[in-house]
């Protein structure tokens, strides 16, 4: 087989490099071997990185008889999401499930959920002492936390609701270590830290979850009120596919556990990244600070969202560091050439959205927080892809981007922070995503 270079090092080797530091590795795989390269990181097949802009709208467009996106090749996601989830599902099924739950996080449905981005976001911001220092992204995990709730289940705040949100904080909490992820590629090494696996509990706190979701589902088919209710789980419970069928409870059960999970832990981690940034930049927090004055008291949401500096910040940011570091994979079905490679069939190709953004063609110097190369030029979807693309594309990438901007607006327009950490802040590993390597620590001023 004609693979891409890849490092020389024994595949043991290349598996904990991708587990305990993936960036550093990647930047040294980019630098040695440009545009595409090879990792012998799984077990069951080759797999290849690329961050060549033409071809990844080759890999990201394709759904072929050359190139598949399988749902089952997501599978290390089943054990929190499930069987049913819209990334774990393929073909037909993926395509149906997308179709029930796209109105819910698209469109007018924005404008419904600003009032509870505000809401919570003052909540959160309130209960801070003034003088007293507090880490950022624990700030962001409670607030997008709450609003996913919120946002799902409804305004309400029941003890089920409150008891989801500390179990859902503790499974994404116990399973963000590398430490897990290692035990989960070598059992062996799973077996010997036994309850030292901060994941060890990971299976009764999962069990939980399930039984509170299920029996807010099964209260809300014996109310029809639900009917009535504007809360994403109404809306998918009302949902219908072409052929007017609705999601059963597993479906809605898994496809809830989709949304409060990858819908707020990600989005938490680009709001903290968003505001060190902010805050260790006085030019930017400056220009920022009077963009979002000029609008006055109350200003729209909507209008807020299409602001251009605000969305060159929250674009940065999720390039410099970009919390998914690779698109969900494809499949060569049949044999394909690729970057001047023959990709044989079995291969896993995925476009690496981290190198991509730190290419140097692409934005000059790269690990400089820059928003005004977002103003100066207009990236294509195959240049910088914070959500993935094609077919796999996140989402929730609307309501995440909605999110983030009024989050950002309100916490720099109600409040006096400054930045504790003065030092360089870089990314690690969470789980299967990247976030903070260290606290980032604030202090409220006023």
């Amino acid at each position: 087989m004609h693979l891409p270079p890849s490092p020389r090092t024994p595949g043991t080797i290349q598996l904990l490099r991708w587990i305990f530091t993936p960036m550093s590795y990647m930047d040294e795989c980019a630098s040695a071997y440009g545009d595409i390269y090879s990792l012998n990181i799984r077990p069951d097949y080759p797999t290849v990185l690329i961050s060549n802009p033409d071809a990844l709208q080759t890999i990201l467009t394709s759904d072929t008889k050359e190139l598949s996106s399988p749902g089952e090749l997501n599978q290390i996601f089943t054990p929190i999401l499930g069987t049913q989830s819209l990334i774990t599902a393929s073909g037909k099924q993926h395509s149906r499930k997308r179709q029930l739950v796209m109105p819910a996080l698209h469109g007018e449905r924005m404008r419904a959920y600003a009032d509870i981005i505000y809401q919570v976001t003052d909540e959160v911001i309130s209960t801070l002492e003034i003088g007293a220092r507090f880490s950022i992204r624990s700030v962001t995990q409670t607030i997008t936390l709450k609003i996913i709730m919120q946002a799902v289940f409804g305004l309400y705040d029941s003890p089920r609701a409150r008891e989801l949100e500390q179990v859902l904080k503790t499974i994404l909490d116990s399973t963000s270590s590398p430490v897990s992820l290692a035990a989960a590629a070598f059992p062996i090494f799973g077996k010997i830290l036994g309850s030292l696996d901060p994941a060890h509990d990971f299976d009764t706190l999962l069990q939980q979850t399930n039984k509170i979701i299920y029996e807010e589902i099964q209260e809300r088919r014996s109310n029809l009120d639900f009917e009535k209710r504007v809360d994403i789980l109404s809306l998918l419970m009302l949902a219908r596919d072409e052929d007017g069928q609705a999601m059963t409870d597993v479906e809605l059960r898994d496809e809830l556990m989709t949304l409060l999970t990858a819908g707020h832990e990600t989005t938490a981690t680009a709001l903290a990244w968003a505001v060190y940034f902010i805050y260790k930049n006085e030019n930017v927090k400056t220009k920022l600070l009077s963009e979002l004055n000029s609008l006055g008291n109350n200003p729209d949401s909507n209008t807020v969202f299409k602001l251009p500096y605000l969305t060159a910040v929250c674009n940065e940011t999720l390039r410099i560091y970009p919390v998914g570091l690779l698109t969900f994979p494809r499949r060569v079905e049949k044999a394909m050439s690729l970057c001047g490679y023959n990709l044989e069939s079995g291969t896993l190709v995925y476009g690496s959205i981290y190198d991509t953004h730190h290419r140097q063609d692409l934005y000059a110097n790269p690990n400089q927080f820059k928003p005004e190369r977002f103003l100066e030029r207009q990236y294509s979807a195959y240049e910088f892809l914070p959500f993935g693309g094609g077919a796999r594309r996140c989402i929730g990438l609307a309501f995440a981007q909605f999110e983030m901007k009024l989050v950002l607006a309100r916490i720099l327009t109600s409040v006096q922070l400054e930045l504790v950490t003065k030092t360089k802040v870089s990314p690690k590993r969470r789980g299967l995503v990247s976030a903070p390597n260290r606290p980032i620590y604030m202090k409220k001023l006023s």
